[in-house]
């Protein structure tokens, strides 16, 4: 058994797609998800609260609290409810394997997440992907759809390549053919939105979502997740969502933590000095003449190197400069769109910025 599970690393090894785990020594932080820089935050839990759940909510773990930051969530996202999960990849996982049932189909943009792509395996649902952001595919698509439920899944902004699904052309050709939306806000949390929001509320006016997907691990620089939707929506995950059903729940004081990192998102500069960070080095890419080789977008995930033959080799002595940054390599990507993955931060500096850009410069000319 160990030698058919060591030739399968070999054979990842000689294709050049081996991972393995990566310690940080220090460095300028361009790879984390940290966009805020909130996971430094001290908070002080209230005292009361216990930091265990004991077991699942259906069983021993329900507090109060889950349903006062349940109840804080939907309000301030403008739903009827949430329900919370212990991280992005459980909520996703855990609506779209529930909801995905016989008779049913999944429509989503091509580059959707992993976890996305596992829900939808794990459910009973038929799945067709659209090419990336391509409108004319998705009509075609739901035009020749002949199933009663159709749901349609992209993320707000995509994980991999920074840039933004227009929301609202996909949501007219959900009420058009009368599919459910389901959007992942994973990356646009605490980046867009005039107090964080994301882009669904800002994006999709007067549009009813089937379900929206929003995760602490990113600009929140926590953990968990929330599924926001429908109170019937909520009911049926409590009914049928095994990662819901059988997980230990999130802790009554984590759940706590995640309402106060609302709350210092929603008053907290760092929003506005993330986005001068974003602008700023959209400008220095064109001053520095690395617009060819890089695709900047409106979010804080920016793409190098797209498909360029040494970026392992340049990406491992930005590593050495103290540039911490990950070059993302096949199967996370396919192979040909290999790229270095630079996320910027609101607590990084126009030195930090302009100095990265011009060591890519240098290495990439050498």
């Amino acid at each position: 058994m160990n030698e058919a599970l060591l030739s399968a690393l070999k054979k990842r090894e000689e294709a050049s797609h081996y991972r393995t785990l990566k310690l940080s020594s220090g460095g300028i932080d361009f790879w984390s998800n940290d966009y805020l820089g909130f996971s430094n935050l001290n908070m002080e839990p209230s005292s009361q609260l216990s930091s265990g759940s004991t077991g699942s909510r259906l069983i021993s773990g329900h507090d109060i609290m889950h349903e006062q930051v349940e109840s804080f969530i939907a309000e301030f996202h403008g739903a009827e409810s949430a329900l919370l999960f212990n991280s992005g990849y459980l909520a996703n996982l855990g609506l779209l394997s529930s909801i995905g049932v016989k008779g049913s189909l999944f429509v989503y943009d091509s580059l959707c997440h992993a976890s996305i792509l596992d829900g939808m395996r794990l459910s009973f649902a038929q799945r067709r992907k659209f090419r990336h952001n391509d409108m004319a595919d998705l009509e075609k698509i739901l035009q020749t759809s002949e199933f009663e439920t159709i749901y349609v899944i992209t993320e707000s902004v995509f994980s991999m390549d920074g840039d933004i699904a227009p929301l609202n052309e996909i949501a007219h050709l959900c009420r058009m053919y009368h599919a459910g939306l389901i959007v992942d806000e994973a990356h646009a949390l605490g980046v867009f939105g005039a107090q964080g929001e994301g882009l669904c509320a800002n994006s999709i006016e007067g549009v009813e979502m089937f379900a929206r997907v929003y995760t602490y691990g990113k600009a929140l620089g926590f953990h968990g997740a929330a599924v926001l939707g429908s109170e019937s929506l909520k009911h049926y995950l409590i009914n049928f969502s095994r990662p819901f059903i059988y997980t230990t729940a999130v802790s009554p004081m984590d759940a706590e933590m995640i309402e106060k990192r609302y709350q210092c998102m929603m008053t907290s500069e760092a929003r506005q000095q993330l986005r001068y960070n974003i602008n700023y080095f959209s400008l220095m890419v064109s001053a520095f003449n690395l617009n060819e080789q890089i695709q900047v977008s409106q979010s804080a995930i920016q793409v190098l190197l797209k498909g360029h033959h040494a970026l392992t080799d340049i990406s491992d002595k930005l590593w050495k400069m103290g540039y911490l940054q990950k070059a993302i390599l096949t199967p996370t990507v396919n192979e040909g769109e290999e790229r270095i993955r630079i996320c910027l931060h609101a607590f990084n500096t126009e030195n930090d910025i302009s100095n990265l850009l011009e060591s890519i410069k240098n290495l990439i000319q050498e």
